[in-house]
């Protein structure tokens, strides 16, 4: 196949560009319940991520029993993401960058769970200065689509060598699918899971996380070549 020069980078927006935890805790709170800390909320597995921990899962249970419940808190957490939720410190800047750059093709492959995701998201990026129309794609997966199809596909269709391309995401399966599209994995420790757990329990290698919003974003731009203050000292 045929590459051009271009390079590739493809963002996940929950708990990588934007502070979803933070934006579920407050979703939370309006309807009574208590998500946790965020310390105890990585540690969590799966199944318990939303629900609380020992503490909060009998009244989170409770609130969240119903199709109708469960329909509020969706409604909710649209509406939190939409007016509040908020990018992590550095990341818009990042991306005015990214967008600016002429041999830079850069967007968002997302699972985000609210109403019409990619309106939601289109919303939150405005409200922080960056538009997303300028983004090269903006993709909302279902909950249950692994990503590693559409980052093969958004490699090939805009011509980028595997080599060239990178994938920035929080949890095991970004990294799985990045790694699974040939692209070089960029791994955040500050959203849905903690260093020690993508460390120790899903083998992902140290030097590929990233225990900070600053220092992901630092080493995105040094391997893209941008200038960046981080990017010295990533």
């Amino acid at each position: 196949m045929h590459y051009n020069r271009d390079r590739l980078a493809i963002f996940d927006a929950d708990g990588t560009l934007v502070d979803a935890f933070g934006a579920m805790a407050r979703a939370f709170a309006r309807h009574d319940m208590d998500i946790g800390d965020l310390e105890r909320f990585q540690k969590r597995r799966k199944l318990f991520k939303y629900l609380g921990g020992m503490r909060e899962f009998p009244k989170n249970l409770r609130r969240q029993f119903g199709k109708q419940s469960r329909k509020r808190l969706l409604e909710t957490l649209t509406g939190v993401y939409r007016e509040e939720a908020a990018l992590y410190p550095g990341m818009a800047e990042l991306l005015g960058r990214l967008i600016a750059a002429p041999d830079v093709r850069v967007g968002i492959v997302s699972r985000n769970v609210t109403h019409e995701p990619e309106q939601t998201l289109r919303c939150l990026l405005a409200r922080h200065g960056v538009d997303a129309d300028g983004l090269d794609f903006l993709d909302c997966l279902p909950l249950s689509e692994d990503k590693t199809g559409r980052f093969r596909e958004l490699r090939r269709a805009f011509g980028v060598n595997p080599a060239l391309s990178f994938a920035c995401g929080d949890e095991f399966r970004d990294y799985a699918a990045a790694t699974g599209a040939g692209m070089h994995p960029f791994i955040a420790a500050y959203g849905f899971e903690d260093h020690r757990r993508l460390r120790d329990e899903f083998g992902i290698p140290n030097e590929v996380i990233a225990r900070t919003p600053h220092e992901l974003a630092g080493r995105l731009a040094h391997a893209l070549g941008l200038d960046w203050p981080e990017a010295r000292s990533a």
